[in-house]
């Protein structure tokens, strides 16, 4: 084998890794990018309840009248 062609090789093995490593980079993203999803949605979820549970509340309508000790 000439000293070429092993260079030639060197490069395709290297391509081939470099190749892997880029799918498993993007599935990686992919999987984050589907977890910050589900993240979002439970948080607009959670908003949604804390704004209901804030306009049920709605507060007295008088003020309350001081503690009797006072």
């Amino acid at each position: 084998m000439s000293d070429l062609e092993a260079r030639i090789e060197a490069l395709e093995v290297r391509v081939a890794y470099q190749d892997q490593m880029i799918e498993d980079l993007n599935q990686t993203v992919i999987a984050q990018w589907k977890q910050i999803d589900s993240l979002k949605r439970q948080l607009n979820e959670l908003l949604d309840r804390v704004q209901e549970v804030a306009d049920n509340a709605g507060g007295p309508s008088a003020p309350e009248p001081p503690p009797p000790h006072y």
